[in-house]
């Protein structure tokens, strides 16, 4: 079992001058401790319900290429780019940017977005649940052509792309893989299944990821893909350090079910976060299988 850190949250510490340093110490002992992946927020302000809208935030793909230039090793992407917040071919040349100069390190994670507060706030569209499904759709089209041999149009419903022309080209091969976060039963996850690397669902609990990994399963079945060449993740939103034997039991849970990355979220200083489960759990889940 891979391990992956959520780094979501940059009020700790609360001086915003010591935000980059705190970010770089807790990158360099996550790969360190042989964390696989490490992901940031798509967001703008602080999601409510885990902050107040205006704790510090920083934008994520800018906050990837610093982290990039700090580590050697882990994945960097999104947990997850939100749809609207960015042109499907900006978006594209963005992660090719990231990619390029982290040495094929970059990873999509893309969804439907949803923080209505932040996209009110900084004049960013607010269109239709269906709409958003709608662009997420074209925007992984417009992905897979930009890292393609076509450089020719793209005519989508929402957007038209005169050329689709990406050079340099990224250095994953055979392009940087696409994660699609979220767990909706009848267009995430059958977005998954037709256009997706891997998935990331929610640890509720692992039925509730069983079930959503049948759902899953029958979707491949309609688009004719295979189901096993789907990674499966998952974001662990709970505490860990409290309960470690706990913790360690729902992991192999999950490993049974085919999932191979689980995601932490810190709940404390990153760095202590960082430190304490390098030394308490990492040993431990790297026997899971």
């Amino acid at each position: 079992m891979k391990l992956g850190l959520h780094y979501w949250n940059y009020s700790r510490p609360s001086d915003p001058t010591a935000i980059a340093g705190t970010l770089a110490q807790t990158a360099q002992l996550a790969e360190q401790a042989g964390f696989a992946s490490f992901t940031v927020m798509d967001h703008f302000f602080q999601m409510e319900g885990m902050g107040s809208a205006d704790e510090p935030m920083l934008e994520g793909y800018t906050t990837l290429g610093y982290v990039a230039a700090k580590t050697e090793r882990m994945t960097l992407g999104l947990l997850v780019t939100g749809v609207m917040y960015r042109h499907p071919g900006l978006l594209a040349k963005t992660v090719t940017t990231l990619d390029v100069l982290s040495s094929g390190r970059a990873r999509l994670g893309i969804g439907a977005s949803w923080y209505e507060r932040e996209q009110r706030g900084l004049g960013v569209p607010i269109v239709t649940v269906s709409e958003r499904f709608e662009r997420l759709e074209e925007a992984l089209q417009i992905c897979l052509q930009m890292w393609s041999d076509n450089n020719g149009r793209y005519d989508g419903k929402h957007y038209e792309l005169a050329e689709t022309l990406c050079v340099p080209a990224p250095i994953s091969k055979p392009r940087p893989p696409i994660m699609i976060g979220g767990g909706g039963e009848q267009k995430t996850l059958r977005l998954v299944a037709r256009y997706a690397d891997s998935c990331n669902l929610f640890g509720t609990s692992p039925s509730d990821v069983a079930h959503k990994l049948e759902v899953l399963r029958g979707h491949c079945d309609t688009e004719n893909r295979d189901y096993d060449r789907i990674e499966k993740t998952v974001a662990f939103v709970r505490p860990v350090l409290g309960d470690a034997d706990g913790f360690v039991a729902e992991v192999a849970a999950y490993a049974a079910l085919g999932v191979t990355e689980i995601q932490l979220m810190p709940d404390r200083h990153p760095v202590e976060y960082t430190e304490q489960v390098a030394e308490l759990l990492v040993p431990r889940v790297a026997g899971i299988a």
